[in-house]
């Protein structure tokens, strides 16, 4: 019976895969089938009066190749560079640093284009708005900055309201509004606020948090998700900035958040096939299209990590439940983040481990070991293939979700590498540390 029915059902799958250009990945028990069916059921021994369950996953119909050399390094910085991102469109790369500047880099050249000196203290954090017309940066002393990437000037005055240092930056998602104007900041203070870049002023303060935000997010929805050091997730509307629920499970600070349509709100309209949009309307149906792909009809998960060690996979929209506690991590848990197609969760952590998640349930993958210091910052590449690591051992690795191996090891920072990007289209990566060089990386 068995034989029969996992023949039929792998004929059927074999027949879709061929009559459609999308490639597919067959799971068994979270693993892989790599090989023929048959093969599988001899391996194992199962039983021929089991009911064998096998997960069909669709994948990227395109492939990103592993970087694997460094293609230049770029000096510049005169103290750590602390965050770096490319734009959604992967055209252009911005670098903030404890050198109070904000540089963009000729992708093409790889060369420095702007040097800009706006920021009085540390630059702690940038964000680029989904449809690349805007770039904003935080620093140390809760100043904001608003800049133009064409031109590399700041588009007015800083904004100030916040009492302590900026922690982190998110843009509404360009399906909700496009042109982009509206962001929110979290910072050192406790607050969360959300900042209207064409009228330069804050518009909305969420206040209900008891100690420092230490990350926000801003779903598809139209809700914004903040974490603190108070153990505490707040669920917030942003049309009056209402609260809409608590979530509450982690028993220290959370540190980290990450949403499972994150990557295609990063990103807006821009995908791999490099197209280009006339209109603010083209970016915002675009961008729409992408998100309703991304979410595939069900509710839009959460991932929260914590100095508890643990992290907690939530559905706000639906709950204010835990969905899933993952734990496993013998230490903090520094950043959490999905992978473009929602299917796996990455977790780096201070006991120099990346960990592999399943998305859906939160079940444990698989460990990454390699590094053997803290693991600062992860990136996905953007067909959910490879997964990218900076750690303070001054490497940075590339693991294969496919093998649940080490793919490249990539060596070359002179210290420890604080923050890492992956290009949306796959071509390259950017890294930055303590080392104040700016290295970009291409396979």
């Amino acid at each position: 019976m068995l034989g029969r029915r996992s023949s039929m059902r792998s004929s059927t799958l074999f027949f879709k895969m061929s009559e459609e250009k999308l490639p597919y990945a067959f799971y068994i028990d979270d693993h892989e089938l790599l090989g023929p069916l048959g093969a599988h059921l001899l391996k194992n021994k199962v039983s021929v009066e089991q009911v064998l369950r096998i997960v069909c996953q669709p994948q990227a119909v395109f492939r990103i190749r592993p970087v694997t050399r460094c293609s230049a390094t770029i000096s510049g910085h005169s103290e750590a560079i602390l965050s770096v991102a490319f734009s959604p469109d992967s055209k252009q790369l911005a670098s903030g640093s404890g050198d109070t500047s904000v540089r963009f880099w000729d992708i093409n050249t790889q060369t420095p284009l702007q040097t800009e000196l706006g920021h009085k203290n540390w630059v702690l954090c940038i964000a680029w708005s989904p449809d690349g017309k805007y770039l904003v940066t935080g620093s140390k002393d809760g100043e904001i900055r608003v800049w133009d990437p064409s031109t590399g000037k700041p588009t007015g005055v800083a904004l100030n309201g916040h009492k302590k240092w900026i922690t982190a930056l998110v843009w509404e998602p360009a399906h909700l509004e496009s042109p982009c104007r509206r962001f929110a900041s979290s910072s050192k203070d406790g607050d969360v606020r959300i900042w209207d870049a064409v009228l330069r002023k804050c518009v909305i303060i969420l206040t209900g948090h008891t100690l420092a935000v230490t990350c926000v997010k801003w779903g598809g929805d139209g809700l914004i998700y903040s974490s603190s050091q108070d153990c505490t997730i707040k669920v917030w509307e942003t049309t009056q900035g209402k609260l809409v629920r608590e979530l509450k499970g982690h028993g220290h600070w959370v540190n980290t958040l990450a949403l499972s349509t994150e990557y295609v709100l990063r990103t807006g309209p821009f995908d791999h096939t490099e197209k280009t949009y006339k209109s603010a309307d083209e970016i915002k149906q675009a961008a729409l299209a992408r998100y309703n792909v991304a979410k595939k009809d069900s509710p839009e998960r959460l991932v929260s990590g914590s100095d508890d060690f643990t992290m907690i996979l939530w559905e706000p929209a639906v709950s204010k439940q835990v969905k899933a506690r993952m734990t496993g991590h013998q230490q903090l848990v520094n950043h959490v983040y999905f992978s473009p197609d929602g299917r796996w969760v990455a977790s780096g952590s201070f006991d120099k481990s990346v960990k592999l998640w399943d998305g859906y349930t939160g079940k444990f993958i698989a460990t990454f070991r390699g590094h053997v210091g803290p693991v600062y910052q992860i990136s996905w590449s953007a067909d959910s293939r490879l997964l990218l690591s900076g750690s303070k051992d001054s490497t940075m690795k590339i693991w294969e979700v496919r093998t649940l191996k080490l793919k490249e090891d990539l060596p070359g920072h002179a210290d420890e590498v604080y923050t890492v990007d992956w290009s949306p289209d796959g071509r390259k990566v950017a890294s930055g540390g303590k080392d104040r060089q700016l290295k970009l990386w291409m396979s």
